[in-house]
């Protein structure tokens, strides 16, 4: 299926000002919405498990199937690890792309 570049344009200029209106009721709502104490201390956590979630997805499936592989899970924990010890962003990358390069050049998948 073809879309006209109208059309595509118009999809994109919707979302953008759909994201700024959610954005925007954000900070508006913040002083007049009072959340519960237990949702105030699971807030934080929710950002957390949501990262997580999406690194599981990525790591462990490919496309619309499981991936259970050793290759890329190794890799990303390679990367993690580099992370949470405040390597250079940089560093944590060409290290999580080597170790799961590595890795499939020496059979493992």
């Amino acid at each position: 299926m073809k879309l006209a570049n109208s059309t595509v344009a118009l999809v994109i200029a919707a979302l953008a000002v759909g994201t700024y209106a959610i954005r925007v009721s954000g900070v508006m709502l913040r002083d007049k919405l009072k959340l519960p104490e237990g949702v105030l201390r699971l807030l934080p956590v929710a950002a957390t498990t949501m990262l997580l979630a999406l690194i599981a997805t990525a790591v462990l499936t490919n496309g619309d199937k499981w991936e259970l592989g050793i290759a890329r899970p190794a890799g990303v924990l390679a990367g993690a690890l580099l992370a949470w010890r405040k390597a250079p962003f940089i560093v944590v990358v060409l290290v999580a792309a080597v170790t799961a390069a590595g890795l499939r050049a020496i059979g493992v998948e």
